[in-house]
């Protein structure tokens, strides 16, 4: 995160946004020699309405407070969607601040209550994907999904969840947007640098979407999995706000082949988790009688 770092984080992501809008997007005929991916900063800053020299103050960081105008000419350019013209709103609004103290992140126990009650799939998440708490079907459905695990690591570095999801390109690109968009103005948040280092450093796929700045929300959903022992499920996605923290539920639909493979594997796991106390059990000493 050096840009971002060094402050200059509206200029990387300007940068980073003109680089992925094609000439032919924007209306300019691409032939010619041209030397840069996407388009070149003085054709948006003829597009935005402004000068090629205001345009390249801002994206060196030398002008940190365009109007609200300018960005929004800059955004319809760029060709933001509405989240990544907030994001771009954002950056242009924020002002250097305090470090703050993060209070660690606590699951309450109302909700280990819930998670014990659920019959479908549920754990709870931290703001940088870290698993806090999962119920046994959660792990039946991925032991990715134990507490300890970091969402977006294994996601990028276990070839196993690569296998799991049937699009992981696709999931892959919206974990790591979803992460930028929380971090947010957090840069110096110590979790967020220590996973974007580590990712970094073991993952090209993490620092080829890095680099791009996208931005976006990572909420409700379906997606479609393969779980190696019942095979294909379809599944939808809810994340509701507990707190600090995020509740994540999958489910079926209702009487749909996912929900008779659900139930299976639930059964599954019941008959498992019986062997594996069983075993238990029988390798804990016994009292020797009178």
């Amino acid at each position: 995160m050096k840009d971002e770092e060094a402050g200059n984080r509206l200029g990387s992501y300007l940068r980073a946004r003109r680089e992925l809008v094609a000439p032919a997007q924007a209306g300019i005929p691409s032939g010619g020699n041209r030397r840069v991916p996407g388009l070149r900063r003085e054709e948006v800053a003829l597009l935005a309405g402004i000068s090629p020299d205001y345009y390249l103050r801002l994206e060196r960081g030398r002008d940190k407070n365009p109007s609200p105008q300018v960005l929004e000419s800059l955004a319809r350019v760029l060709q933001l969607d509405d989240i990544e013209r907030a994001y771009l709103l954002g950056l242009a609004a924020a002002r250097p601040r305090a470090p703050r103290r993060k209070r660690p992140e606590h699951v309450p126990a109302r909700v280990h209550e819930l998670l014990a009650h659920l019959e479908i799939p549920a754990f709870v998440e931290g703001r940088a994907f870290d698993v806090l708490a999962s119920n046994p079907m959660a792990v039946a459905l991925s032991p990715r999904l134990r507490p300890g695990q970091n969402r977006l690591r294994s996601l990028l570095l276990d070839p196993e969840e690569q296998a799991f999801h049937q699009d992981w390109t696709k999931a892959t690109a919206h974990f790591v947007a979803a992460l930028r968009t929380t971090i947010g103005d957090d840069t110096d948040d110590p979790r967020f640098v220590e996973l974007v280092g580590e990712l970094a450093l073991s993952s090209q796929r993490f620092r080829t979407l890095w680099a791009r700045h996208d931005v976006r929300s990572l909420d409700g959903g379906t997606t479609t999995v393969h779980h190696p022992v019942v095979g294909e499920l379809r599944l939808h996605r809810d994340k509701l706000p507990v707190e600090d923290v995020i509740l994540v539920v999958y489910y079926p639909d209702k009487d749909s082949d996912s929900d008779e493979k659900l139930r299976l594997l639930a059964a599954l796991s019941d008959t498992e988790s019986a062997r594996t106390a069983r075993d238990d059990s029988a390798d804990a000493p016994h009292p020797k009688p009178p």
